[in-house]
This record gives C-alpha cells, structure tokens and sequence, in this order.
C-alpha cells in the first residue's frame, strides 16, 4: 500500500552558451549528473531539447515518505545548478506529491 509516500520531480532548464556541438553540450550534462547522483538519492535524466546544442533540459525525481524533506533535497539541487560555473540556470517547475 502507497501509505506516507512522497515523490518529488523537479523540472529544470538550464542554457550552455559556451556549447559549440552537442559532444560539448554531453560532456557538461555527463559532469551534471554525475555529481548530482553522487550527493543526492535522486533519479536524473535529459527530458527535453537532446539535439539543442545549448539547451538542457533536466528532470529530477526522488521519493521518500516525508513531504518537506523531499522539497528540501529538490531545493538544493536547484541551489547547486543556480550557481554551476558552466551552465546557465534559467527556471525550474518544481512538484511534491503525496500518496
């Protein structure tokens, strides 16, 4: 049964202008994720835009039974791609469901 169970997805939308190819635009995305899936319990994937070679769009999701914990985990992972030194953060959707 789904009793005490939350999921959050965190949508964002981030701009590489120094991106020349799409081999550019993976490496950061690669760099991205790996250090995300290193500091957080998250699930992280391309959902959008793979053949822009500036734009990328990421989605994150993690599951948990405590709503405020999962919108903190979320928050920080905004926070860290708002000051990524490559990759221009330009927004975000943000949702916490329970179950």
């Amino acid at each position: 049964m789904l009793e005490d169970v939350a999921v959050g997805v965190l949508k964002v939308r981030l701009i590489v202008r120094e991106s020349h190819s799409l081999k550019d635009k993976r490496q950061v995305l690669r760099s991205i994720k790996d250090r995300l899936k290193n500091s957080f319990n998250i699930s992280i994937a391309e959902v959008d835009e793979q053949e822009n070679r500036q734009m990328i769009v990421l989605a994150v999701a993690t599951v948990g039974n405590d709503n405020a914990h999962i919108r903190g985990v979320l928050e920080q992972i905004s926070q860290a791609l708002r000051v990524h030194p490559v990759a221009e953060f330009v927004d975000q959707q943000m949702d916490v469901y329970a179950f």
